[in-house]
């Protein structure tokens, strides 16, 4: 019988990243929907890492399964690296995307052009007893003061790659899951996950 591993993320666009992402490992892919939980583990780390080692720990111990989490985050050298850890809440705990991207044009209004950047992503991978791996990727670019694109989400419109001349939301699905931040980090897990026997 196949082994599950849960995915642990309520976010629909990044549930879906994932589950391209990970296609090859040796896992039954389930989502939290899926083994029906609806908790949201808050994320009170300081730390992208934090973050995506409470929550894979977590939802390994309440599934009883193991478990693959993230936490991503864009740092913004003109803001000293914010919204960084606080990407998703940066606006409040009920911003939409476009709250979070006029938020941030907001704040870096003042600031000269470019504004450099970067999106970085952490994965965690727990078993129910807690057992802990990481790992890491990032994309370089740079923020611009108009949204572009209508893939992807989060702050995707406004993150311009110059070496393609476009915003990560102007590029097809293919092309953002080979050079991502989270397709980095996802890769180098699944690269691990596959080379695994099992997750107890």
């Amino acid at each position: 019988m196949t082994k599950k591993l849960l995915i642990a993320t309520h976010n629909a666009g990044k549930l879906a990243e994932l589950r391209v992402l990970l296609r090859s490992v040796p896992y039954a892919l389930v989502s939290l929907t899926d083994v029906g939980i609806a908790v949201d583990v808050e994320e009170t780390g300081s730390t992208l890492e934090a973050n995506a080692a409470l929550k894979a720990t977590t939802y390994a111990r309440l599934a009883g399964l193991p478990t693959l989490a993230d936490d991503s985050g864009l740092e913004v050298d003109a803001l000293n690296g914010a919204p960084g850890v606080r990407s998703a809440r940066y606006a409040g705990p009920d911003a939409t995307d476009a709250d979070r991207i006029a938020k941030l044009l907001a704040n870096l209004a003042a600031h000269p052009q470019p504004w450099t950047a970067r999106f970085r992503c952490v994965i965690a991978i727990a078993a129910p007893a807690g057992v802990i791996e990481r790992h890491d990727g990032a994309c370089a670019g740079v923020i611009i003061s108009q949204p572009r694109g209508d893939n992807g989400f989060g702050y995707d419109p406004v993150f311009l790659l110059p070496e393609y001349g476009r915003t990560m939301a102007e590029l097809s699905d293919a092309h953002k899951n080979r050079i991502s931040h989270r397709a980095i980090a996802v890769q180098r897990a699944a690269r691990a996950l596959s080379n695994r026997s099992a997750l107890q």
